[in-house]
């Protein structure tokens, strides 16, 4: 039976494939393809983040997407400490998300 992907795997995929007796058909993106590929991998491991359920469960999305934003940092000739660094700053400049806050509207005062 054939199984249709049509999505960026990581690199090991097609050999965990062919360890399960199964012939993987690949090819290599360029850098344009890529890119968008990402990205919508990005969508898809965040989806799967939002519904995973359980600590161990949630670990593993949360370090799918992790893998990705790495990958889109490398793609931008970025680093992940580029990328942390950032946070950072704006963590310190405009806060974090452990208050809780959930922002209803703004108003112009009189």
């Amino acid at each position: 039976m054939e199984k249709i992907y049509n999505k960026l795997v990581r690199d090991n995929i097609p050999d965990i494939i062919e360890k399960d007796n199964e012939i993987p058909v690949t090819r290599i993106l360029s850098l344009d393809e890529y890119r968008v590929e990402l990205y919508k991998k990005l969508k898809e491991e965040c989806n799967e983040l939002i519904s995973a359920k359980g600590r161990e469960n949630i670990l593993c999305e949360a370090a799918d997407v992790f893998e990705v934003l790495k990958s889109i940092a490398e793609l931008e000739d970025m680093s992940i400490d580029d990328v942390m660094e950032t946070s950072k700053h704006k963590r310190l400049k405009r806060g974090g998300f452990s208050k809780r806050i959930f922002l209803i509207k703004s108003m112009k005062k009189n």
